[in-house]
């Protein structure tokens, strides 16, 4: 009998320790609270909405394509999850073709696109049955007749090959000097089997060198 309460006893005391070390792991949860975007005990400062570029709405569909065009060729394209499919439409550079890669994806996804004259575009994707907007048409910015249509804070991407120069600014550069059509150089040139390619001007800029060309072609 004295056996039987002894392991009883054993029994309730394991199960006791047992039960305070299980209490003891439980009071130690802390509890996860929604994030403010204030890291580090305040050492940093929150992104507010002013800094942010407000993203297009686009939709997609598995049985359709939707195409976007844009004012420059692509030069970058990212994709925010496997649910999307994107890719430049064949014998294109500012075509882009998107659709859903799997039938009513549920959550939302995005897309970001960088061109080659320095824009920034970002849009975010659902997945709709029917899409109205199949054929998209993104403008320039500086010509689509908004007066405000981007952050102040926008800033342009720039390119490796122009160094330290805006593409936006390299842009502008070479429309006004072909809208200036101006000769500044004479005798430099070559013409042969019909056809003529003269040297009408350079000009500098933050140190890239802009040639102004003229071709004529009077052969057949």
């Amino acid at each position: 009998m004295k056996k039987i309460f002894l392991m009883l006893t054993l029994s309730v005391s394991v199960f006791a320790a047992n039960a305070q070390e299980v209490t003891g792991e439980t009071a130690t949860v802390i509890e996860t609270k929604p994030t403010t975007g204030d890291y580090y005990q305040g050492f940093t400062r929150p992104l507010t909405f002013d800094r942010m570029i407000p993203p297009y709405a686009l939709e997609v569909t598995f049985n359709k394509t939707v195409h976007v065009i844009f004012p420059s060729a692509i030069r970058y394209v990212d994709l925010g999850s496997a649910d999307l499919l994107a890719a430049k439409a064949d014998g294109t550079k500012n075509v882009l073709r998107v659709k859903a890669a799997l039938r009513d994806f549920s959550r939302e996804s995005n897309l970001s696109v960088i061109t080659e004259d320095g824009n920034y575009y970002t849009f975010n994707v659902k997945y709709a049955d029917e899409p109205v907007k199949l054929s998209v048409e993104m403008t320039d910015f500086l010509h689509d007749g908004e007066a405000v249509n981007r952050p102040n804070n926008a800033l342009a991407i720039y390119m490796q090959e122009l160094g330290q120069e805006s593409p936006l600014l390299v842009k502008l550069i070479m429309q006004s000097i072909y809208k200036n059509n101006d000769r500044e150089i004479k005798h430099i040139g070559s013409k042969r089997f019909g056809i003529q390619y003269t040297l009408k001007g350079i000009y500098t800029h933050n140190g890239l060198l802009y040639f102004h060309l003229q071709l004529k072609n009077s052969s057949n």
